[in-house]
């Protein structure tokens, strides 16, 4: 080009919308943000599926001593009073009843003391709750209040926006027109697979 013309002006060029990328770094961002509520709904789902072979919110426990002074048999307030106490336990009881004459049952809130009167044997039966499971499980079964009803609701949201967008991050044969259409076919087909199989309700 001679000297002093002056150059054609050339139209920019638009930069095409990357929408895969976009959509990769939502489906990061909120990935981390269930990972959270994923451990506690995938916990408590493990512990829950075996509610026939285990309790998953508590563990039962049993224990024998014996009293080491002698129990009134007439005032089955005092004689509780004393197991208690040698029990190692503050907490008031929910119920004194007495079986037999020889017998008296007190009930806490977690545990349940047989005494033998006469000869001050005592008999321990309760409960202790899992540390993390009873909490996820709490929250798993949707006991809690209203409130965390619409958490549960939102985790289910983005569990579907996670299972949505991983169908379309990846183009070509290892996304959703290749690899991915097959494995997807099989995610859906192992339910009805199952159902086919064992029958539905």
């Amino acid at each position: 080009m001679p000297d002093g013309e002056a150059r054609p002006k050339t139209k920019p060029r638009r930069r095409r919308f990357k929408w895969r990328a976009w959509l990769r770094a939502l489906h990061r961002d909120f990935g981390y943000i269930a990972v959270g509520l994923t451990f506690i709904y995938a916990l408590s789902g493990l512990a829950v599926n075996h509610i026939a072979d285990w309790d998953p919110s508590f563990e039962n426990f049993e224990r024998e001593f014996t009293v080491t002074q002698p129990l009134p048999t007439d005032d089955d307030q005092a004689a509780a009073a004393v197991v208690l106490e040698q029990a190692g336990l503050d907490e008031p009881p929910e119920d004194i009843y007495r079986v037999t004459d020889d017998l008296l049952e007190i009930t806490l809130e977690t545990r349940t003391l047989h005494v033998t009167l006469s000869d001050g044997e005592v008999f321990e039966e309760g409960r202790t709750p899992r540390p993390f499971l009873r909490i996820a499980n709490w929250l798993h079964l949707n006991r809690g209040k209203q409130a965390w009803t619409l958490f549960a609701d939102g985790y289910a949201v983005v569990l579907l926006f996670l299972a949505t967008s991983g169908m379309f991050m990846i183009a070509g044969k290892k996304g959703l027109l290749g690899r991915g259409a097959i494995l997807v076919a099989l995610g859906i087909a192992l339910p009805l697979g199952y159902l086919w199989w064992f029958g539905s309700p």
